[in-house]
């Protein structure tokens, strides 16, 4: 019996129950867009937070204070050991500092109310070395830190929230109760994957201190190097500097952490990755109950068609002919399933899902297709060696 008669004999079979065919297929389809899907969500994420880090320059170092570390008596940073890093005497190759203060805050506009997602207090340097330009208005001034002015500069998403298409310049808003006036609108800078970037209230340092958050710790320091080329260099200044500031010597462990932006990358692409893995196994286990349930209906055809079977044997159709229908049965079920799934998951890819466009893998599509055909042939392998091992006597003697 030639490939294409095995083919014929296979489809006419599946044809035969339609039903329970559409219904075995759309176990597999489930699985394949799924793991599709999934991985397009986590790849899409990696891309937003690769893209947005990127966006803030690649002279950006980060140093945050080390909670519960390895230090005896971790001391938090303060304006003090940013106003240090800010001598060119001893850190000539730091360009900017920017002591930062991080609060959570309502933020209300005539009865509206929103939840920000970052209200930062900070000094207008911020502004340049996290390229957070200002769209309309202006930042706030060295001035407006000394004075402690209650002023704030609003990310694109507040101000849409808050003003609904008005121009928010020179209005007033309360922040937990009490009373800003914006000054400036960021440009956009979009969704990272994991935080809305114009979700975003920018407030002078101290004016946020003595409001909301006190006048002790810094959440971070922010400190731009004169270039990307001396980054390390920058980057061994500042924790020179850091150390003697916190009396740390030796090989005592710091209290605080500096990193730049490629090692932040790396830190929040690992994590991103880890997701994904976890995601794609989640998906594919829904593969494999999509192939079980393919043996499921595989041996209840088998059952059903044993007179038909005991019929072809007894006229002399070999056992490989038996078996290659079946399993030709089982792999067709897979690989329409299979097709179906990656069409639904490109489909699915083309929304977005809280802020990340999926990002679709050609390896993702070929690894969840293959597998798809994988799963027809394995599970597919017993039901049609059963059929083919049926002794032609006792298969026409069943009712």
């Amino acid at each position: 019996m030639s490939v294409l008669e095995v083919l014929r004999f296979a489809v006419k079979g599946l044809l035969a129950n339609k039903m329970r065919s559409v219904l075995t297929t759309l176990g597999i389809s489930i699985g394949v867009a799924a793991v599709i899907l999934l991985t397009a969500v986590g790849n899409g994420a990696s891309k937003a937070i690769e893209n947005s880090i990127a966006g803030l320059g690649t002279n950006l170092l980060t140093v945050s204070p080390m909670r519960g570390g390895a230090a005896t008596a971790p001391r938090p940073l303060t304006v003090a050991d940013a106003e240090a890093l800010a001598d060119k005497r001893i850190a000539p190759d730091i360009r900017s500092v920017s002591p930062v203060v991080a609060a959570q805050a309502t933020a209300t506009y005539r009865g509206v109310s929103h939840s920000v997602g970052q209200v930062i207090g900070t000094r207008p340097s911020y502004f340049d070395a996290t390229n957070s330009a200002v769209g309309s208005g202006a930042s706030f001034s060295d001035s407006d830190v000394t004075e402690a002015r209650k002023v704030v500069v609003i990310g694109q998403t507040v101000a849409q929230e808050l003003f609904a298409g008005d121009d928010p310049l020179g209005k007033q808003i309360q922040l937990n109760n009490i009373p800003f006036t914006v000054v400036g609108v960021l440009a956009q800078k979009g969704s990272s994957g994991l935080q809305n970037a114009d979700d975003t209230v920018v407030a002078p340092l101290t004016t946020l201190q003595y409001a909301l958050t006190g006048t002790g710790s810094l959440s971070q320091v922010v400190v731009q190097a004169q270039s990307a080329d001396v980054i390390t260099a920058a980057q061994n200044q500042i924790t020179a500097v850091l150390n003697q500031r916190h009396g740390i010597t030796g090989s005592a462990a710091s209290d605080f952490r500096v990193q730049n932006q490629q090692q932040l990358l790396s830190t929040r692409t690992q994590a991103v990755d880890v997701f994904t893995t976890l995601l794609a196994a989640v998906a594919g286990i829904s593969l494999l109950v999509g192939g079980i349930g393919i043996t499921n209906i595989m041996l209840v055809t088998v059952t059903e068609r044993i007179r038909e079977i005991g019929i072809r044997k007894a006229i002399g159709a070999p056992r490989g002919a038996i078996s290659g229908q079946f399993l030709a049965e089982a792999t067709l079920l897979s690989m329409v399933g299979g097709a179906i799934g990656v069409l639904v998951g490109w489909l699915g890819s083309r929304f977005s899902f809280s802020g990340i466009q999926p990002e679709v893998l050609p390896s993702s599509v070929l690894l969840a297709f293959g597998v798809s055909v994988l799963i027809g042939l394995f599970f597919g392998s017993y039901p049609a060696s059963r059929a083919a091992r049926l002794r032609p006597i006792e298969a026409l003697r069943h009712e």
